[in-house]
């Protein structure tokens, strides 16, 4: 049974906290605020990590990889959501499962890949304890994406590399947005793809 209230340094004081941090760093869409005020983060990684749940860093969730910073997770939601709602969203790298229950919170439809199968296991664990229904998850290489559920009306990167893995253009719907973290290890930057008529990404 996962202890989603919280106490101490999770309570819901150390979320509140933490959401007058992100307005501060320039969060502005209140519905993304608000998830990030309910959503219990501490269940997302290691009890013995609790205590920094809701600091504004990444955290450590095994096997080389992290629980992205709340910044980056609020800002990527704002950034997918500015010109609307979309119905269908595929991720790419499940990782703790975070981001994806912060977008289940607000979209009707996320499909999620994770490569590493411990990781995605643990995520369904905490899928079900929060009761999330419209969350589809895969065992699989993300760079393939999921061609089985296409077309996505946005593709969102959790760990980007220099340039778009060049299988998800053509899982897009016309129109659809590829988002994520792109460049150098040490220089990355958030960007947003569209894809156009001609079913080419043109940077926004």
């Amino acid at each position: 049974m996962l202890d989603q209230g919280g106490q101490g340094m999770t309570s819901q004081r150390a979320r509140d906290r933490l959401v007058a941090l992100l307005r501060a760093d320039g969060i502005q869409n209140p519905r993304v605020l608000e998830v990030m005020r309910t959503l219990p983060r501490h269940v997302f990684i290691d009890e013995a990590l609790a205590v920094r749940a809701y600091e504004n860093i990444a955290l450590p969730i095994g096997f080389g990889q992290t629980i992205s910073q709340p910044w980056v997770v609020a800002r990527m939601t704002e950034a997918l959501l500015e010109f609307g709602t979309p119905a269908k969203v595929l991720e790419i790298g499940t990782g703790s499962g975070y981001q994806a229950a912060v977008l289940a919170r607000l979209l009707p439809g996320v499909y999620t890949v994770e490569r590493i199968d411990e990781l995605l296991r643990q995520a369904r664990r905490r899928f079900r304890a929060l009761k999330f229904d419209n969350i589809r998850s895969r065992h699989d290489d993300g760079m393939l994406g999921w061609p089985a559920e296409a077309p996505f009306d946005a593709i969102i990167l959790t760990a980007a590399g220099e340039v778009v893995p060049q299988e998800l253009p053509a899982q897009l719907a016309p129109g659809g947005m590829v988002l994520g973290p792109f460049g150098p290890a040490d220089r990355q930057h958030l960007l947003r793809f569209r894809r156009d008529a001609a079913g080419v990404l043109q940077r926004e």
